[in-house]
């Protein structure tokens, strides 16, 4: 029944996507997806957010994820999921009290299934990449293609492998700590335009910020 109402769901929006960048393909459920985000053909997002400029792709499912800004999600990935209980006596869902595809229980006891899955902003997960949900993936970071990630990942690092491992940080300790504190992926697309031309160039992106702020803070001092 949960299906069926998803699908309906989806076809009544339909409309609304014909003026969106999220595919008539892509199922959604409980889901906000912002204006200038897109989601192709064959996703499945259910109970997630994704923010501004970020993308999934093909065939992706995420579920109970809060995704940030300029995000890149491949096609064929898998984010979240539900738990089972590795405490009772057995894993097996027939035991709490959610629906499930067996559509039988012996018991219905309280477990909380979902655990909600975090992605930062200007994160890159390659094609075929899980991630296990309640996990944190820090802003910045990249995971690589078929990356099984099992452990929260910091910001600007990259991971890969099964079960995926730290391979090294995408720029120094400093350099990180400068990036962090732009948090330029809130800025209005204005200011982003203005920086568009030495975006190839991390220390010069990050000289020209921190002369702008450097003159907004001596003429707040110079009212004072």
């Amino acid at each position: 029944m949960r299906r069926l109402l998803v699908v309906l769901s989806n076809i009544i929006r339909l409309p609304k996507r014909f003026f969106s960048k999220v595919s008539i393909l892509a199922l959604l459920s409980d889901s906000q997806v912002d204006e200038t985000a897109a989601i192709c053909a064959g996703a499945r997002f259910y109970r997630s957010r994704l923010g501004r400029y970020s993308y999934v792709g093909r065939t992706t499912f995420i579920t109970n994820t809060n995704i940030g800004n300029f995000c890149s999600i491949a096609g064929g990935c898998n984010i979240g999921g539900t738990g089972h209980p590795l405490h009772w006596v057995s894993t097996s869902s027939v035991f709490h009290k959610w629906d499930n595809i067996l559509k039988k229980h012996f018991a219905r006891h309280e477990y909380d299934i979902f655990q909600q899955t975090t992605i930062g902003n200007d994160v890159w997960i390659a094609t075929n990449a899980m991630i296990k949900a309640g996990l944190t993936i820090g802003d910045g970071a990249v995971i690589g293609m078929g990356a099984v990630v099992t452990k929260d990942v910091g910001p600007y690092e990259i991971w890969a492998g099964n079960p995926a491992r730290l391979i090294r940080k995408r720029f120094d300790d400093e350099t990180i700590a400068r990036l962090l504190k732009t948090r330029w992926w809130d800025w209005p697309d204005e200011k982003i335009s203005r920086y568009g031309a030495v975006t190839t160039d991390v220390e010069k992106f990050l000289e020209k910020w921190e002369k702008e702020e450097g003159k907004k803070k001596g003429k707040k001092e110079a009212k004072k």
